[in-house]
């Protein structure tokens, strides 16, 4: 590989903080759409309007980070294409049928189809989410990638569960900032949690820091 094609692949690495806004840009987009769209309270439509132009919103927004990250990157994950999916599929029965609940249920649905594809993949010896994310931690064993689909399959279980919890015990706002504050921090101190388990299967001390850059997408 010449100089300059080397320099063209350092380039289109992700750095952390992009793939945060790739990951959480839409879903901050929804949220400010919905606070800055709420009507008066003796509106006819009530919140449903505020959530259906943040809806819209988000849509956009999650098509707009894919467009982004192929060309930024270069590529799209396998996990982000199911992910953006999702959202522009139960983002469009939300606006529809003029109910939250569909919005609400698409994070249910992306951790249920993640968690059990990644488990069922691990319990037929594959390390799945090597595929799903095209990430490639060099050094790491099979063994090191089977461990981290594994608890992987079962974190995105738990956060099925966890958001089924919060939709039916909260509001529809306090549900949306529950996911930044409580969903991401829950996930990056989920990764970093994995990377000793790594070190012990041949990753790198100097390719700690590409774990948490290709954690998987949960917004």
């Amino acid at each position: 590989m010449t100089k300059n094609e080397n320099d063209i692949t350092m380039a289109k690495k992700p750095t952390g903080w992009l793939h945060t806004v790739v990951d959480y840009g839409p879903l901050l987009v929804f949220l400010s759409v919905y606070k800055f769209s709420q009507p008066p309270a003796d509106s006819t439509f009530g919140e449903i309007a505020a959530v259906i132009y943040g809806t819209i919103a988000f849509m956009v927004a999650a098509v707009v980070a894919l467009a982004f990250s192929k060309w930024k990157f270069g590529k799209v994950s396998p996990m982000l294409i199911l992910s953006t999916t999702l959202i522009v599929g139960f983002g469009a029965l939300t606006i529809w049928l003029r109910d939250e609940r569909f919005i609400q249920f698409k994070p249910t649905a992306i951790y249920l189809l993640f968690g059990g594809v990644l488990i069922v993949g691990w319990l037929r010896g594959r390390a799945w989410l090597q595929v799903l994310l095209e990430a490639a931690f060099e050094g790491v064993t099979q063994k090191g990638w089977l461990k981290l689909s594994r608890n992987w399959g079962f974190f995105f279980l738990f956060l099925a569960v966890l958001n089924e919890i919060m939709v039916r015990s909260m509001s529809f706002e306090s549900w949306l900032w529950a996911k930044i504050w409580v969903f991401l921090p829950l996930t990056f101190l989920f990764t970093f949690s994995q990377i000793p388990m790594l070190l012990k299967h041949g990753l790198s001390l100097d390719d700690t820091d590409e774990v948490l850059k290709d954690e998987p997408p949960v917004g």
